[in-house]
């Protein structure tokens, strides 16, 4: 089975009980193949309100930690300039994540399509 980065907006919907994140990731876990990027752990921390501490810790803790390395950074620079380039417009976050799945082997479960424009990168979503 296919590692997964887990983007924010999935992380969300999970601790949010939406159901398909949760169908996405009990088996994710099952198996130790859901991956966090210290930038969603940052995101998350960013918009969570105090009562959303421990949900939000133990959901963390349920997944695998990826480091931003000096490969990743650079990795994703290269790939923000190459699709500035491209008049395509994206985050300093996106672009991490994205070297991250990259070079990890990972596919990005996310609902922000948009934000990689490599769709071979995304995992497919119900």
């Amino acid at each position: 089975m296919q590692t997964v980065l887990i983007d924010t907006d999935v992380a969300i919907d999970f601790l949010r009980g939406e159901p398909y994140a949760r169908d996405l990731l009990l088996p994710l876990w099952d198996l130790s193949r859901a991956y966090l990027s210290v930038l969603t752990i940052y995101e998350l921390y960013a918009g969570m309100k105090e009562k959303e501490r421990e949900s939000t810790d133990h959901f963390i803790g349920a997944c695998l930690i990826e480091p931003v390395s000096q490969e990743i950074a650079a990795r994703g620079g290269e790939w923000r300039a190459f699709h500035r380039e491209k008049s395509i417009t994206l985050t300093a976050v996106d672009c991490l994540i994205a070297s991250t799945a990259l070079l990890q082997g990972h596919k990005i479960a996310t609902r922000n399509v948009r934000h990689y424009p490599d769709k071979k990168l995304l995992l497919t979503l119900p």
